[in-house]
């Protein structure tokens, strides 16, 4: 590329960045604003405070908060493995094996993922109540399953598809049942596969707002995404903006860091997925 075409990239990719992260860097503002300053319109605060961390971690809202991170931990990350762990063995049936209807599993799998969630919030809010699964765990890892699954496949399965099929036949060639060869040939290799399935099951059952508002009642199993809604402020005509805000951010450090820790992975998995060998 020419000079000016080097240039214009980087333009449009600072235009880029900076459209994509200024939002990030308000609600960071807002988190060390006063509450007397958050009228402000001004970018940064007048007076720096860690008042409405305070307020979140220790102080009056500790008690909504920290038991709604501890759900979102749990339910996330068990909603996390069972998915890759079911979609793992679908995604290499599909990618391996012939056999009628496999177009269209993956057909209703996608099906699935652009099912509106708010549709079936309803009938599942009564049939929990009724079964006793209403406000715990597994009344959220069972929907969350259903928004993770269908993406989990449709990811896996693509990932499957370039690993070698030689490669599999060898290890039983050499003895290997066709158990063994999954275990300790296709797993190792799909690894990257795996850790893009995880993060991105991960974040999708991490941002869920509709399952975690409707499903729960109490502190008992209610997510993050749901207790931020239900954040109150000193009085009924103050919004906990600044809560709100600073309880934001540090949901977002487990996403940022999780990203920056497995980010070759990611990238591995969603390029060897993506680009036919």
């Amino acid at each position: 590329m020419s000079t000016k075409q080097k240039t214009w990239w980087w333009i449009g990719g600072i235009v880029i960045v900076v459209y994509c992260l200024f939002p990030i860097a308000w609600i960071l503002s807002l988190s060390f604003k006063t509450t007397a300053d958050l009228a402000n319109k001004q970018f940064l605060p007048s007076t720096w405070t860690w008042e409405n961390y305070s307020t979140i971690l220790t102080g009056t809202a500790s008690d909504l908060f920290l038991p709604a991170l501890r759900n979102s931990f749990g339910i996330c990350l068990i909603a996390t493995f069972i998915s890759c762990v079911l979609s793992m063995f679908a995604a290499y049936a599909i990618a391996r094996l012939d056999f009628p209807g496999k177009k269209l599993i993956l057909g209703t799998a996608l099906a699935v993922a652009i099912f509106p969630v708010i549709s079936i919030v309803t009938p599942l809010f009564n049939l929990w109540r009724q079964i006793g699964l209403y406000d715990t765990w597994p009344g959220l890892i069972i929907p969350y399953l259903s928004l993770t699954l269908p993406i989990s496949i449709w990811t896996m399965s693509a990932f499957f598809r370039e690993i070698p099929w030689e490669m599999e036949q060898a290890a039983q060639v050499d003895g290997a049942t066709t158990w063994q060869a999954f275990r300790k040939v296709i797993v190792p290799l799909a690894a990257p596969g795996v850790f893009t399935t995880a993060i991105i099951a991960f974040f999708i059952a991490w941002n869920d707002f509709a399952y975690g508002i409707s499903l729960t009642s109490t502190s008992r199993a209610r997510p993050v995404p749901a207790a931020l809604g239900l954040f109150s402020g000193a009085s009924q005509f103050q919004d906990p903006t600044g809560a709100i805000a600073a309880a934001a951010v540090i949901v977002t450090i487990p996403v940022v860091v999780l990203v920056l820790i497995f980010q070759r992975r990611i990238v591995a998995g969603l390029t060897n997925g993506a680009v036919k060998g």
